[in-house]
């Protein structure tokens, strides 16, 4: 039912800004109780958190990036946005928006994922 699909360029620049969307079909991210994720995946390593941006509309970061991130959402059109400044190659990722929620037990589930779209980070 809930799908959801991101977009934007595949090739930044080291220093710039990478910016994706994501469009979300089938509920709303305004819906209690859940939260909009971003996820990464390095080529060879293993999955990576971002941040989200809640039903509420508030943010929350991983420690490590949240110097460089930004996540924000245009609910007249379901969308939600990450923006990631100062890239570098190791940046480079396929990147992933996913619906989060805490179950009963309090556990992280994602239970709807994008598809993933590549991003690399090149001169």
């Amino acid at each position: 039912q809930v799908q959801l699909q991101e977009s934007g360029p595949g090739l930044v620049k080291p220093s710039q800004t990478l910016s994706l969307t994501c469009t979300v079909s089938g509920g709303s991210i305004t819906t209690n109780y859940y939260y909009w994720s971003w996820i990464r995946q390095p080529p060879g390593k293993g999955l990576e958190w971002i941040g989200y941006i809640a039903y509420s509309g508030s943010t929350y970061y991983s420690p490590s990036l949240k110097s460089r991130t930004s996540i924000s959402r245009d609910t007249s059109k379901n969308q939600f946005t990450l923006q990631l400044s100062s890239v570098t190659p190791e940046d480079t990722a396929v990147y992933y928006c996913a619906r989060k929620f805490r179950d009963f037990l309090n556990m992280r589930i994602f239970d709807y994922w994008g598809q993933g779209t590549q991003v690399t980070v090149s001169s």
